[in-house]
């Protein structure tokens, strides 16, 4: 065998790899048990996020199921992110000074959960929305996966809407996270692709996605809450660990059908500073086998566009080049609306990645400004 068809052979071995990734893609299921009243308070933090509000709360509204309250934090909006809020009515929180060590997000997530009411609490980002029936489906899920830990909770508690100051006792749930489907509007959000692959392939099924979290009051105090991870930038992965560390059970799936978002859509400045801040040390967060076998793959990938061109045999890199883009283009739709043609010239967003990704990894430990906040990249 020459040296082509060895290096051929080992790309389509890849890319048959890469097939292995496909329990991470699991779907949400399908809803059930019908429509009833949940003692869930719904959480969101929220900075000058007065364009992506309405959307959400909108999403919340047309829900069969209604949580017994929605929480916006305010956390120091230069807009009308609090009156957006509460002209959908929701309850606005205005966020305390930010303490010392503390993260913007994590300090209004802990805020509104000292303030929730329901048994069950669920954070959302505001850049985030629910498809039809997407919350029961989220709740059914949720009961299948891990609240046969303990009997489902009553209607919310009427009466002192104050929060006892030392955390509920009993048998604790679950943490279950949907990673949202990513409605992709603007040509440099197809750049997203990757990262949107890696974040889902890194997290489905025992991890926790940064936008969504659904977890029962008594899990989310005896691990300290947002104040376990008050200082960390991908505080969703360290809750995670703690909530396992802690003997309590983690769910993820993806979001399709159910929960929805859009990624940095003020074009790609924002993109880049986004998907910089925090993303290397995420990747750090992804167990060994699975980095590795996504590096194996991403590897392939590149694999069968640079074998075509270094060695002009059009038929059988060309092939496998089909070959790639197919099932790039098949990953991509479980996750994303991501156009048919950002799968056909793949190596473009896989190319993006890498760029982004070593500036990521060259910006760790260092200060990076988001939000209008200078934070530090880890």
């Amino acid at each position: 065998m020459g040296t082509t068809a060895a290096i051929l052979l080992v790309s389509l071995l890849l890319w048959a790899a890469g097939f292995l990734l496909l329990p991470r893609l699991r779907p949400c299921g399908r809803s059930e048990s019908g429509n009833r009243s949940q003692s869930i308070s719904i959480i969101i933090p929220a900075r000058n996020e007065e364009q992506n509000l309405p959307t959400l709360l909108r999403s919340i509204a047309t829900q069969t199921v209604k949580p017994c309250e929605i929480l916006v934090v305010d956390d120091g909006s230069t807009d009308r992110t609090a009156a957006v809020a509460r002209e959908h009515g929701a309850t606005v929180l205005a966020s305390q000074p930010l303490p010392g060590g503390w993260r913007g997000k994590t300090w209004a997530c802990h805020q509104g959960a000292q303030a929730a009411r329901g048994d069950w609490l669920l954070f959302l980002d505001a850049d985030t929305w629910f498809e039809p029936e997407g919350l029961s489906r989220i709740l059914d899920a949720y009961r299948s996966l891990v609240a046969a830990h303990r009997p489902s909770p009553s209607s919310c508690p009427r009466g002192d809407s104050q929060r006892p100051t030392e955390p509920p006792t009993g048998a604790p749930a679950g943490a279950f996270s949907v990673g949202p489907f990513h409605a992709v509007r603007r040509l440099d959000e197809d750049l997203s692709l990757f990262f949107n692959l890696n974040m889902t392939f890194g997290t489905v099924p025992d991890g926790l996605f940064g936008q969504m979290l659904l977890v029962d009051r008594d899990s989310y105090w005896r691990v300290g809450g947002h104040a376990a991870v008050r200082g960390r930038t991908l505080e969703n992965c360290f809750l995670a660990q703690a909530f396992r560390a802690a003997g309590i059970p983690t769910r993820s799936v993806t979001g399709r059908g159910v929960l929805a978002f859009r990624m940095y859509p003020n074009g790609l400045r924002e993109l880049i500073a986004g998907w910089t801040k925090g993303f290397a040390a995420g990747a750090g967060q992804t167990p060994r086998s699975v980095l590795l076998l996504v590096v194996a793959w991403k590897i392939g990938l590149m694999l069968a566009p640079i074998g075509w061109v270094v060695t002009g045999n059009g038929w059988h890199w060309g092939a496998a080049y089909l070959l790639c883009a197919a099932q790039v283009g098949w990953f991509a739709r479980q996750i994303g609306a991501f156009r048919g043609f950002t799968a056909l010239l793949y190596p473009v967003p896989l190319l993006f990645f890498f760029v982004v990704f070593a500036r990521a990894a060259m910006c760790v430990g260092k200060r990076v400004t988001w939000k209008g906040r200078e934070i530090r990249a880890d």
